[in-house]
């Protein structure tokens, strides 16, 4: 009611409004209205005001993918604590501030199929049987192909995601999908891994029976890792349901995020999703909230692991 009469005071005043207001049954004293313009904000509206000038800054810097459960995770982190200096901040709270401000998180859309099959009696076993678990870094990994729809024509991107701890540790793009796309994502998450100092011995390597995963080339790279591979049996996108579950994040968040798109413009060729794609890469790997892993980026739950992590599974160490 305030802003009612804020808008019509300099042409009515504000007593004749406030009249006008009682007679129609809405009582508003002047006195009460002034006392509420000139009383000094609450603590509450000092530390909204704080929260939502935090929570405008990281929904930018964040793609603007944060829902309030994301933005509740991210509030919380000791280096954002201090920085808006509100200490714990409850979820009750994002959600109500969020939704003042208009802020909301991306909802996902569904993609069409766009695996071509190699036979199943070419391809290997699945090590996975649709069980995406892992115990520690290295244990699995799994790798699947997405596409972009860009004004000079269709650019692919492959992905290799570490399933223990959600990291990309590989991708590439490429206006095919001939073989050295999805093998070019492999080589960087061996690479990766290798400049680590990872022993990639055992590791199961999980796709889709598309044909780039099929390829001798292919089985050859996983070979000299000392890696062996899996391909899910079914056919449908339930045998690599963690990569297609990226893939979907990555148009989401990314890709279809109007935002992004209304501050950089629509996707031109390659090069545009390639730079872009780099940069999403590393915010993913860095900073965004999985909630896989308790609220932790994939970076920050790989600093975290130990070996004591390695519980007993089926009766057997997991090493």
């Amino acid at each position: 009611m305030d802003s009612f009469i804020d808008d019509d005071k300099a042409d009515h005043g504000v007593e004749p409004i406030c009249q006008v207001l009682t007679q129609s049954g809405i009582k508003v004293a002047p006195s009460a209205y002034r006392d509420r313009k000139t009383r000094p904000p609450s603590e509450r509206a000092v530390r909204d005001d704080a929260l939502k000038t935090e929570i405008s800054r990281l929904h930018e810097d964040n793609c603007w993918a944060l829902g309030a459960r994301k933005m509740h995770a991210v509030l919380n982190r000791p280096e954002e604590s201090e920085r808006h200096g509100a200490g714990h901040v409850a979820r009750c709270t994002v959600e109500r501030l969020m939704r003042a401000m208009g802020l909301h998180g991306i909802g996902r859309a569904t993609s069409p199929r766009t695996t071509r099959s190699a036979p199943k009696e070419q391809c290997p076993a699945d090590l996975v049987n649709r069980h995406f678990s892992a115990f520690r870094p290295n244990q699995l990994w799994v790798a699947d192909i997405t596409y972009v729809r860009t004004f000079s024509g269709w650019v692919h991107v492959a992905f290799v995601t570490d399933v223990y701890s959600r990291r990309i540790i590989g991708w590439q793009t490429s206006t095919s999908l001939y073989t050295d796309l999805a093998l070019d994502a492999l080589r960087m998450g061996i690479w990766q891994r290798q400049r680590e100092g990872a022993d990639l011995t055992g590791l199961i390597h999980h796709s889709d029976r598309g044909v780039q995963y099929r390829a001798i080339r292919y089985g050859q790279a996983l070979s000299e890792a000392d890696a062996v591979a899996s391909v899910g049996s079914v056919g449908d996108s339930y045998d690599n349901a963690l990569t297609e579950a990226l893939n979907s994040l990555y148009k989401a968040e990314f890709i279809r995020n109007r935002h992004y798109l209304d501050a950089h413009g629509p996707w031109q060729g390659i090069d545009d999703v390639e730079l872009a794609t780099a940069e999403w890469v590393h915010w993913y790997n860095t900073t965004r909230p999985h909630s896989a892993i308790d609220m932790h980026s994939p970076i920050e739950h790989e600093q975290a692991y130990t070996p004591l992590e390695c519980l007993v599974f089926f009766g057997q160490w997991v090493k």
